[in-house]
């Protein structure tokens, strides 16, 4: 069975967005790949939050992900600052990391415009870590955006760079992968394109109903068609794009005849949006609610998922450390 590897970093919680463009997919490959899914503690020291906002995240990320169906004894969930072995191989792969090809990587140069007083070393080697967490595993498959592309393909070359240093074919070079053949992309409410949380234009799966109507009835809009049949402008496709994730194809299509005869109510399609995007959320957040209560619960999956994960880690670990020239751990 193939290994499918991906992780999120515990900066916030997780939006529509998230769920439609890939939890919803996680749920499907549990089911037919051997799957890590871990929490990139690591990867969000790079903006330095403190403690306790680290300890919060952590857990609000692992109840989420819990309350959208994730299976532990399906797939491993792990937290990435629980498996040391991974910073080992960050080690290695950094000494045949070279600073240009790591200065040239885009997410880097965002960073550096966006932050120019925080350019540190982490934000640097980001391409490395993440290399180091897919490589550890010997994935094969990881589930990336497009915002990662370019990531992924430097893990790839690590991956031959390593092999070809020491004369193996060790490393398989990890593919990014997309479960289905069209990922949903949900859109913002305010009119931006793609909803996010540095967008501000999120709805988030624990959002309580006065919340998302809140937000809803804010959603950008226009004066209204005067032409039947005329084309949506963006603001106004994002809300029927959005009604076609969670609505029923009837009420869809009420309001979509309603636009092409120009007798469209913004704001009774948004009531009626505001209900169903609540409908979706509501068995989620409930038990979002009852997850974050059980810590005896997610400290035992935490546990379960940290000595599976490392189980597979170490392995690969003593093989490099084999491989490099270095005495292997005792097992």
């Amino acid at each position: 069975m193939e290994t499918v590897l991906s992780g999120i970093r515990p900066t916030g919680n997780l939006h529509l967005g998230n769920y439609f463009g890939a939890v919803k997919s996680f749920l499907k490959m549990q089911y037919e790949y051997n799957c890590y899914f871990f929490i990139a503690d690591w990867h969000s020291l790079t903006t330095h939050p403190h403690p306790e906002n680290i300890r919060k995240s952590v857990k609000t990320i692992l109840s989420e992900y819990l309350a959208c169906g994730l299976d532990p004894e399906k797939a491993t969930i792990y937290t990435q600052s629980d498996v040391p072995e991974v910073l080992e191989l960050y080690l290695y792969l950094n000494m045949n990391a070279y600073l240009g090809e790591l200065e040239r990587v885009t997410t880097f140069k965002d960073k550096v415009r966006l932050q120019p007083n925080n350019v540190n070393a982490g934000l640097l080697t980001y391409p490395s870590l993440m290399a180091a967490d897919i490589l550890v595993h010997r994935a094969l498959k990881v589930p990336v955006g497009k915002d990662q592309e370019q990531n992924m393909e430097m893990a790839r070359k690590y991956a031959r760079r390593f092999n070809t240093i020491y004369g193996v074919e060790f490393f398989p070079e990890p593919a990014s992968f997309h479960f289905s053949e069209k990922a949903v992309k949900v859109p913002g409410l305010d009119g931006s394109g793609k909803m996010g949380k540095s967008e501000g234009n999120a709805i988030y799966l624990r959002d309580d109903e006065q919340t998302i109507k809140k937000k809803v009835m804010k959603a950008v809009t226009d004066s209204g068609p005067t032409v039947p049949n005329s084309e949506k402008p963006e603001v106004i496709q994002n809300l029927f794009t959005m009604m076609e994730i969670v609505s029923s194809k009837e009420t869809y299509d009420y309001f979509n005849e309603k636009y092409n005869s120009c007798e469209i109510r913004y704001g009774d399609m948004k009531k009626q949006l505001a209900a169903d995007i609540n409908a979706f959320c509501a068995p989620v957040r409930e038990r979002i609610t009852e997850f974050e209560s059980d810590n005896a619960y997610l400290d035992k999956v935490a546990k379960e998922g940290a000595e599976k994960s490392r189980a597979n880690a170490f392995k690969t670990i003593n093989e490099v450390r084999e491989i490099i020239g270095f005495k292997p751990y005792a097992k």
